[in-house]
């Protein structure tokens, strides 16, 4: 699954993306979980962030990860 961080999420990462195995039917806090293992100063972002799976916002977070693609968006500032 290809993951694509964005502003604070970005700079906690280290990255602007990176493509990260996943298992069949794991779910978007699975790969949360795992982004975490990955690069630990994403657990203090991740708690604010929200998701993108192919460009439609996740309202689930248990809800499977079976897209292709999925963006981590922090919070913006702006208006």
């Amino acid at each position: 699954m290809l993951i694509r961080y964005f502003a604070a999420a970005r700079a906690a990462a280290g990255v602007s993306e990176e493509t990260v195995p996943m298992p069949d039917g794991a779910s978007v806090a699975e790969v949360a979980d795992v982004l975490v293992e990955r690069h630990p100063e994403l657990g203090r972002v991740l708690t604010r962030c929200s998701y993108l799976l192919d460009e439609v916002a996740v309202r689930d977070l248990d809800a499977p990860a079976t897209g292709a693609m999925l963006d981590v968006l922090p919070p913006f500032a702006g208006g």
